[in-house]
């Protein structure tokens, strides 16, 4: 029980220097939920089954791969399967689409060789390797102009 008791201390010790030092800033509940929902809208499919996100109910947010990013799957079924390589193909075709340019320089994105990087679960893309330090500098700025590409990206969709 001391041991359990320890680590949690130590993991909430850990978030909260990582909050005082800018390198996470918290949401709401309401604020991620939100945030998820966008995400999920981009992402459009499921990586393992390729059905559409919300078919089988709620998406279930999963953690995947060495760089850690965050997915949503269709179903808890699914969690249980591997990743479609087709399907993660799209989804990140789904990604750079929605994202289109680079939120460092906000030009448009390469067709072909954009570079990423992983911030805090999210894949961003950017033009060019140096972009790549100037979010890791500044990944809140990052993360933040991704979701206003995204939110921009939704409201033309609908539009049509």
């Amino acid at each position: 029980m001391k041991s359990l008791f320890t680590t949690t201390v130590f993991a909430v010790t850990i978030a909260v220097c990582a909050m005082v030092w800018g390198q996470v800033s918290p949401r709401t509940a309401e604020e991620q939920a939100r945030h998820d929902q966008l995400r999920i809208a981009v992402q459009e499919i499921c990586p393992v089954s390729g059905k559409k996100l919300g078919s089988m109910g709620p998406p279930l947010k999963v953690t995947v791969g060495e760089s850690k990013e965050e997915v949503f799957l269709c179903c808890a079924g699914c969690a249980k399967g591997e990743i479609n390589p087709q399907h993660w193909a799209t989804i990140h075709g789904n990604i750079t689409r929605a994202q289109g340019k680079c939120p460092i320089m906000k030009k448009a994105l390469p067709e072909k060789g954009a570079k990423w990087t992983v911030v805090q679960g999210e894949i961003i893309f950017v033009c060019c390797p140096p972009c790549l330090k100037k979010v890791a500098a500044d990944p809140e700025a990052a993360l933040a102009q991704v979701d206003a590409y995204y939110t921009a990206y939704l409201e033309s969709k609908d539009r049509r």
